[in-house]
């Protein structure tokens, strides 16, 4: 891996996804910059977000956090990586053994970063702002401290 993400915004991150991709149909974010302080997503769209969905996303993230749901992995290998996940990002060379990491039964992605153990451990989940140029969501977000 090469960057140190925090526990808490990287698990933020996997709920912001599955949320966008439940909401809108949109898949994981193609790019992300996550930091301890803000982080941001970028998502394929092909319009901006309304206000009342902005709100809706924020609420269903903080209703999950909320859910105490656990933080598990596992390890699987490269063959069933491929039939049940998108591994575009995996790298040619992978090894056979592959990490997932699920939050309860919400969300379940292929990933190399630390997680907190529970969603609780997250805290609240502030969508700070979106912009959207050219066909590109983006959305930053931050967390209010436990």
């Amino acid at each position: 891996m090469k960057k140190k993400y925090d526990p808490r915004m990287h698990s933020a991150e996997h709920l912001l996804n599955q949320t966008m991709d439940r909401m809108f149909q949109c898949g994981r974010c193609f790019n992300a910059h996550i930091e301890k302080k803000k982080s941001k997503c970028d998502y394929h769209l092909s319009r901006p977000l309304t206000a009342d969905e902005i709100q809706e996303i924020q609420s269903r993230v903080n209703r999950i956090v909320q859910s105490d749901l656990p933080v598990n992995e596992i390890f699987i290998s490269k063959t069933e990586a491929l039939n049940k996940f998108n591994a575009d990002k995996l790298p040619d060379d992978v090894a056979d053994r592959i990490r997932v990491v699920s939050i309860g039964d919400y969300d379940h992605c292929l990933c190399i970063g630390p997680h907190v153990k529970s969603t609780v451990d997250i805290g609240e989940f502030q969508i700070t702002s979106t912009a959207f140029e050219d066909g590109v969501l983006r959305i930053r977000y931050k967390l209010k401290a436990v």
